[in-house]
């Protein structure tokens, strides 16, 4: 998730290499995943809006590159938002942690983090008939 060090600075010219690269991850959303159980931890169902925000979480395209942790984080944020959701008081926490996700275009900047528009799939050619080759050529 969030990179160590500083916050990335704009682009800037010098000898040395920038030490964080951005990540440039294909505009798709991500299918794989994590599941919400279907109760909380308390034995309560998720609200509506929780499972909304989950949905939309969990399908975000730079999800590609979250492992096993990352996933438990959200998941964890999740309980965040059921919280926010009764209780206005968790805002802050719910606020950073979504930030920490790269829930926003703004968030995902500070991750490095840029989506691109996937590149299209080229037509595969099968093999040239030998008498279309041989059109082409004038023979």
């Amino acid at each position: 998730m969030p990179l160590t060090g500083t916050k990335p600075k704009a682009e800037h010219r010098h000898r040395i290499k920038a030490p964080h690269e951005w990540q440039e991850i294909p505009h798709i959303p991500f299918k794989r995943g994590l599941k919400l159980p279907p109760l909380q931890w308390n034995g309560l169902p998720w609200s509506r809006r929780t499972r909304d925000w989950w949905r939309v979480i969990s399908r975000m395209p730079h999800c590609i590159l979250w492992d096993e942790a990352d996933w438990g984080f959200a998941l964890d944020t999740a309980y965040v938002h059921a919280a926010f959701c009764i209780d206005v008081r968790h805002a802050n926490e719910l606020r950073q942690r979504e930030k920490i996700m790269g829930t926003t275009m703004d968030a995902r900047r500070d991750l490095r983090i840029r989506y691109i528009e996937p590149m299209p799939e080229e037509e595969r050619k099968g093999v040239t008939a030998i008498q279309e080759y041989r059109a082409r050529l004038g023979q």
